[in-house]
C-alpha cells in the first residue's frame, strides 16, 4: 500500500512539473519589449536607390520612417539586411526624441540617448537600462528589392 502510494505520489509530482514548464514556456511572447505597440509594416526600397547610398557597404544604415518610432535598416553584407524598430523597448512611449534608437556616431552601436540603452547591430542589448533587445521586422531581399514587413 504504501509503495502504490509513493509511486502515485511521484507520477503526480512529475505531472505537475511537466505542466509547470508548459505553462512557464507558453507565457513567452514574440514581441520584443514590453509596450511597443504592434504596428503594421509593409515596406518595399530599392537597395541601388540613390536614396539608400548607405546601404551599398556592409554595416551601412538608413532610417524609414515607418512602424511605430521608425525603421533603422542595416546592411550586414551583400545578400543580409536586417530591420529594427527604433522605439527603445526600455521606455517606448517616450516622448521624442527619447525613446527612439538611432546610430551611435562611431556607428559601432545603437543608442537611445536619453536612457543610455545600447544596442549591437543584430539588435541585442549591450548596456541597460534596456533588458530586451529591439523589435526586428522580417526582411527578404529580391534582386535589388528589399521587403520589410511584420
Amino acid at each position: 500500500m504504501a509503495a502504490s502510494l509513493v509511486k502515485a505520489f511521484t507520477t503526480t509530482s512529475k505531472l505537475l512539473s511537466l505542466l509547470v514548464l508548459f505553462l512557464l514556456a507558453s507565457c513567452g511572447s514574440d514581441s520584443q519589449g514590453p509596450g511597443i505597440p504592434n504596428v503594421p509594416v509593409s515596406e518595399q526600397i530599392n537597395v541601388n536607390s540613390q536614396l539608400y547610398t548607405r546601404l551599398r557597404q556592409d554595416g551601412g544604415y538608413v532610417y524609414l520612417n515607418s512602424g511605430y518610432k521608425g525603421i533603422i535598416v542595416i546592411r550586414q553584407n551583400a545578400n543580409l539586411y536586417l530591420a529594427f524598430e527604433r522605439a527603445c523597448p526600455y521606455d517606448p512611449t517616450a516622448d521624442a526624441p527619447c525613446g527612439q534608437v538611432e546610430a551611435d556616431q562611431s556607428n559601432l552601436f545603437m543608442v537611445d540617448a536619453c536612457c543610455g540603452s545600447q544596442f549591437n547591430f543584430q539588435g541585442g542589448v549591450m548596456a541597460g537600462p534596456a533588458v530586451y533587445g529591439l523589435r526586428q521586422y522580417r526582411t527578404t531581399l529580391n534582386g535589388t528589392l528589399l521587403s520589410i514587413f511584420n
